[in-house]
């Protein structure tokens, strides 16, 4: 996707679906998309924000998907590990989740 276009969740849902085989062998065992694009408020500004979890709980690990995702998308992404979610925005982030089918 081209820098500066409009993420919708579906889109980004769809790109994820496509990528499996690829974040899955970075270690990504599940994906959600969250935050303004999940409701439908994106705009032009907006980073992509990624609910993940992975097999190897490593910094390389960690930014190995960033990176392929960054680069995938063209746009800055906000990846946030399921279990390092901060307690007083778990049922928010996780009520906002739509996670990628197939992951």
């Amino acid at each position: 996707m081209p820098k500066g276009a409009l993420l919708n969740c579906d889109g980004v849902l769809a790109v994820l679906a496509a990528e499996g085989q690829r974040l899955r062998a970075l270690g990504v065992r599940r994906i959600a998309v969250f935050g303004s694009i999940s409701r439908g408020e994106a705009t032009e500004v907006s980073d992509l924000d990624l609910l993940v979890e992975l097999d190897r709980k490593s910094f390389d690990a960690y930014m190995d998907v960033k990176e392929f995702l960054e680069d995938r998308f063209g746009c800055s992404v906000d990846l946030v590990l399921a279990d390092g979610i901060k307690p007083r925005l778990r049922p928010i982030i996780l009520r906002e989740a739509v996670y990628a089918p197939g992951l």
